[in-house]
């Protein structure tokens, strides 16, 4: 993937080195030259020198072609101007923004953008959601360690148990939209064709209810 990052403290380049290591194409913007000095010598991705929410600064950076934008500057006003630009202005596919005020959350909420508050788990919460951008994510609970994710089920699923999907301690469904209605899983209630299911999922599970979701497309 193509990732721009706007800001590069503490969560910014930790997230940048692990994510050029996994050979994404990584690109970092920031208000101060300086801030550069926290990447590793040899850093291969790209750094621009300016606001987050410029248009000039965002284009050079490539954010036409960007596949995610993630912002976590220290201000959570620059955040939520440059992510909304992001999102509504160039069309990027995943727009994640930190937040440092809890209660701001709300406005990110309505405008569609997940966000990540705690410094604790910031890094590997970005990381998780970008890897796995078809799950769509509610809730989490205490740092992170489990989420509440919603999927469309794929075609190959149809007919079976929805309780099937179960994993003892890692993925459990605990709800189900069904031609706009919802409903509680139950023994021998049976997917259906367009389910959007809710599941209660561990962190570090999320690759195998990834995988689980993708078979079909044998990915």
């Amino acid at each position: 993937m193509r990732v721009i990052i706007a800001g590069c403290g503490r969560v910014g380049a930790t997230l940048a080195a692990q994510l050029v290591a996994e050979g994404h194409d990584v690109r970092l913007v920031d208000r101060q030259a300086r801030a550069q000095q926290k990447l590793s010598p040899g850093f291969p991705g790209a750094f621009h020198v300016g606001n987050g929410f410029s248009r000039s600064v965002l284009e050079a950076a490539g954010i036409a072609h960007a596949d995610a934008f993630v912002a976590v500057t220290s201000g959570d006003n620059s955040n939520i101007v440059s992510a909304r630009i992001a999102k509504e202005t160039y069309r990027v596919p995943i727009v994640l923004a930190r937040i440092h005020d809890p209660r701001r959350a709300g406005i990110y909420r309505e405008l569609g953008i997940p966000t990540i508050s705690s410094v604790r788990w910031a890094v590997g919460r970005i990381h998780q959601i970008l890897l796995h951008r078809h799950l769509t994510p509610e809730l989490t609970f205490g740092n992170g360690e489990t989420l509440l994710v919603r999927s469309r089920l794929p075609s190959y699923l149809t007919g079976r148990q929805t309780t099937e999907f179960d994993v003892d301690g890692e993925i459990r469904v605990v709800e189900i939209t069904r031609a706009g209605r919802s409903l509680l899983p139950a023994h021998g209630v049976l997917a259906e064709p367009g389910d959007l299911v809710t599941f209660s999922v561990a962190a570090t599970a999320l690759g195998r209810l990834s995988g689980f979701l993708d078979k079909e497309l044998g990915t």
